[in-house]
């Protein structure tokens, strides 16, 4: 067959070079759809009223959940689903986790979805849930976590971790990262952790479809 009979996509596949140009800009298109929005994702998305950088005790909880693996088993986001909402509370917006590094949505959940626990239960009971969850919940499979009781918050950590966090945009103050180390001090990391649990889901709509 000539190269006067040939279609373009004939061409086009027998040229390697062009074929090459050719994928290069859709690539680049492709990338580009996804990035850009990205880059603007920032602005767009803004705290719900009331969500603040967390402060220092549970900023430090936060890194110890983190540091357990505590998302391997809990969620934090509840879908825009009626069973779920009913059952946890309104579906997870984008406002209320701006100042999670990372976030804590997840997919598993072989505990409870965690995004709306704050205020449920009692510091008391999450502390005997952390350390032995069978003493009030008899059925459950979550491994004791008592070492939290004993091991004491690194205020000097928190402070760095502040820092950090800090040239990534959030909004700390620098009396806030002074006084990081002295609001943790003579604190554990079981005292860390209920305090992260307990400010989970304080700033969502109440209730659950809208």
């Amino acid at each position: 067959m000539s190269e006067h009979n040939q279609n373009p996509h004939e061409k086009i596949e027998k040229n390697v070079g062009l074929m090459a140009v050719l994928i290069a800009v859709a690539i680049s298109f492709g990338g580009l759809a996804q990035i850009v929005p990205l880059m603007f994702q920032a602005e767009a998305i803004e705290p719900l009223e009331g969500v603040e950088p967390y402060p220092a005790l549970q900023l430090a909880g936060r890194d110890v959940y983190v540091r357990e693996g505590c998302y391997n088993c809990h969620s934090q986001m509840v879908r825009t689903l009626r069973f779920e909402s009913e059952r946890y509370g309104h579906y997870s917006l984008a406002g209320e986790s701006v100042y999670d590094r990372p976030f804590q949505w997840g997919s598993k959940r072989t505990g409870p979805d965690l995004a709306r626990v704050g205020g449920r239960y009692s510091d008391d009971w999450h502390r005997v849930h952390l350390i032995n969850p069978r003493d009030v919940v008899p059925e459950s499979n979550m491994p004791g976590f008592p070492w939290l009781a004993r091991n004491e918050v690194d205020g000097a950590t928190v402070t760095r971790r502040m820092k950090a966090l800090r040239t990534l945009g959030d909004p700390y103050t620098q009396e806030q990262i002074a006084q990081a180390a002295a609001d943790v001090e003579g604190k554990t990391e079981l005292d860390a952790v209920v305090a992260y649990l307990q400010a989970l889901g304080r700033h969502a709509p109440r209730g659950g479809q809208p």
